[in-house]
């Protein structure tokens, strides 16, 4: 385990937050938050795999210019996206250019829509693959795990792409599916009361 960072006001974060200036408020106010809204899970899974081979600082800097060009990943709308889009994509500097990731967005926002139509939202079936807390390993220490790769799997079968167990592991981190902060980062506390009081899509009423 790598030395944790110590934030500007002295107390530690998890390492990684300190490799270059943005990501401190990327970990202070995101990073394993628990997140219910479907807007949002789609646009981190497109930014995972947008994000392979290459490096989050890349994506997180070109973030916004995701947003406007996804129509904020808004599903419906990014499903109705045709060949003009994808072509449109392609020319847009703001954005990474790889066609096979574009397509992909475009795919797995279709994938999507057959889920809320299924399950009434994209976040009650990804929720339903959060860890059992004895499940988890030491904060940090993996790159996937049994949960990511079950999700991975159930993703695959259902058409989706760029949604291998690592690339889903990190969305599970950065979604709040677990909190894998280190141990002694100051906002694992806080990241752990927010989950304990956050309402699991598709378990309506319930408070774990």
């Amino acid at each position: 385990m790598t030395a944790p960072f110590l934030g500007p006001d002295g107390a530690p974060r998890c390492s990684w937050s300190g490799a270059v200036p943005e990501f401190l408020t990327y970990h202070d106010t995101e990073w394993g938050f628990p997140v219910g809204d479907d807007r949002r899970l789609l646009e981190k899974l497109s930014l995972e795999g947008f994000q392979s081979g290459l490096s989050w600082r890349t994506i997180l800097a070109k973030r916004e210019n995701f947003r406007a060009a996804f129509a904020g990943f808004d599903i419906p709308a990014v499903a109705r996206f045709d060949q003009r889009d994808v072509e449109r994509l392609l020319g847009d500097a703001g954005v990474v250019r790889h066609r096979g990731k574009i397509e992909a967005v475009i795919n797995n926002a279709r994938r999507a829509e057959d889920l809320v139509e299924r399950e009434g939202s994209l976040a009650a079936f990804v929720w339903r693959y959060e860890p059992d807390a004895g499940d988890l390993a030491e904060p940090q220490t993996m790159s996937t795990s049994p949960a990511s790769v079950a999700l991975s799997k159930d993703l695959r079968k259902q058409g989706w792409k760029f949604v291998g167990p690592i690339t889903v592991f990190a969305f599970m981190q950065a979604m709040g599916l677990i909190n894998d902060h280190a141990r002694e980062c100051a906002i694992r506390p806080e990241v752990q009361r927010i989950r304990e009081e956050f309402d699991r899509p598709g378990r309506v009423g319930t408070i774990r």
